[in-house]
């Protein structure tokens, strides 16, 4: 009997400029450009994060989510 397929994930890069880590998010590449971060792929479309960036866009975006969340 053949073994079950399984789907092989492809283990991303991180799409920050000069950075080579494996991403662990995908957020819209326009939110990242918005934070000033540089992207090495297009940015209208998602972009791959690895933790430490992901970090950085989360602390970059703090102030401007919480009035989002506040509807302001």
């Amino acid at each position: 009997m053949p073994e079950p397929r399984h789907a092989v994930e492809k283990v991303q890069k991180c799409d920050i400029v000069d950075c080579k880590n494996d991403a662990e998010r995908s957020i819209s590449g326009k939110k990242i450009e918005k934070a000033g971060m540089k992207l090495s792929s297009d940015p209208s479309k998602h972009a791959h994060l690895c933790h430490e960036h992901y970090k950085e866009l989360k602390k970059k975006t703090k102030t401007d989510r919480t009035l989002e969340r506040l509807g302001r």
